[in-house]
């Protein structure tokens, strides 16, 4: 009986399969810009598989993630809780095993996983980059994460403000501290499959711990998001192996991309916009009581948001500004003194309002237009 069912469910993956590839076969590019000394890399380090309580097998983790654009995943099911384990064989490591020829033929770094999934306290924690999953399994939480630490491991705090576990307040405990204290928890999802923790931000930014921004997929991805993206986290690294994006993480060398907004460190915010948009008007020459119009193209998959934040001087420029992606958009200036003619830079003050600091704060930017 239980090869049938395993034999069933090995039919319904491959029909899973075959159809995820007939649907499409065309990767879909995410356009977002490199940061100067650093490639932007498209990470979600928070998937599910049948070999946890996923709904698909993991290869189709791979083609998908290839599919929508992804350079690299982890693949971490769940070490505690297994629905499958009636109808099939379960080693932690199996996972990452069959996923990994396939990510190697199709150019996804695949890193491999596991989910620590307790109560709270501590919660699930997730550990990247361990060499022996099955390691991990022990009876006491504190041990397991013992073990992925002295594995090498990278841990960051699973969807802190999720209301199964914290349906009332969202909270840092105790166990959490000494967890950071062993230089055990390096990281924390601020937004987690279709939800955003306003508190995780503020925790990234006091303890130091890389942003992360993670599916948290178990069914089919097209299933759960449809022709929306994924929510994924952008990791700036020195190039496209494992060992850069661990080091980046380390680093917190990261930005949280869901929806249609980003958020994380400023100093990987403002490239990320001004490697995005480009002013393609020449010299305005606005003077006194003339309109002039300035042409400002966004190149990023990105729809950017700018609400001013303090009048210019001179002139004056729209109060809001949609930079639509892969959109050029004109932008009227009015000059309002005599002395603006004079002016060599008519400078903007705006703030990105989908672009937020680990302070909370929308990201402020300045665009200077050459006159």
């Amino acid at each position: 009986m239980k090869n049938l069912r395993l034999n069933l469910m090995i039919s319904f993956v491959t029909l899973l399969v075959s159809t995820v590839l007939c649907a499409a076969q065309n990767r879909v590019e995410v356009n977002l810009p490199d940061i100067p000394g650093y490639q932007t890399l498209k990470c979600d380090f928070h998937i599910h598989t049948v070999f946890s309580d996923g709904g698909v097998w993991p290869t189709v983790r791979v083609q998908e993630a290839w599919l929508e654009g992804l350079d690299a995943i982890a693949m971490t099911d769940h070490l505690e809780y297994l629905p499958h384990s009636q109808d099939m064989e379960i080693d932690h490591n199996r996972s990452f095993e069959i996923a990994e020829p396939l990510a190697k033929q199709m150019g996804i770094v695949l890193i491999p996983g596991s989910e620590i999934t307790r109560k709270m306290p501590p919660g699930h924690l997730n550990a990247l980059f361990i060499s022996n999953a099955n390691l991990l399994e022990r009876e006491d939480w504190m041990e397991a994460c013992v073990e992925a630490h002295e594995q090498g491991a990278f841990v960051f705090w699973n969807h802190p403000g999720w209301k199964a576990q914290q349906p009332d307040t969202t909270l840092w405990w105790k166990e959490h501290t000494e967890l950071l204290e062993k230089g055990i928890l390096q990281g924390i999802e601020v937004y987690n499959h279709k939800e955003y923790y306003s508190e995780a931000l503020e925790w990234a930014k006091d303890k130091k711990l890389t942003v992360m921004c993670n599916s948290d997929i178990h069914a089919p991805v097209h299933m759960t998001y449809g022709e929306q993206h994924r929510p994924m986290t952008l990791v700036f690294a020195t190039d496209k192996s494992m060992g850069a994006i661990k080091q980046a993480l380390k680093d917190r060398r990261t930005v949280a991309y869901y929806e249609n907004e980003l958020a994380g460190d400023r100093q990987y915010l403002s490239p990320l916009f001004f490697g995005s948009i480009k002013v393609k008007s020449g010299r305005v020459k606005l003077e006194n009581r003339q309109i002039k119009k300035v042409q400002i193209h966004n190149s990023s998959d990105v729809d950017f948001h700018l609400k001013q934040r303090q009048p210019s001087i001179g002139f004056s420029g729209p109060e809001e500004i949609v930079l639509e992606a892969h959109r050029t958009v004109f932008v009227d200036l009015a000059g309002t003194s005599d002395e603006v003619k004079n002016m060599a830079k008519l400078r903007l003050f705006y703030e990105v309002t989908n672009m937020t600091m680990l302070s909370g704060n929308p990201l402020p930017v300045n665009l200077d237009i050459a006159n």
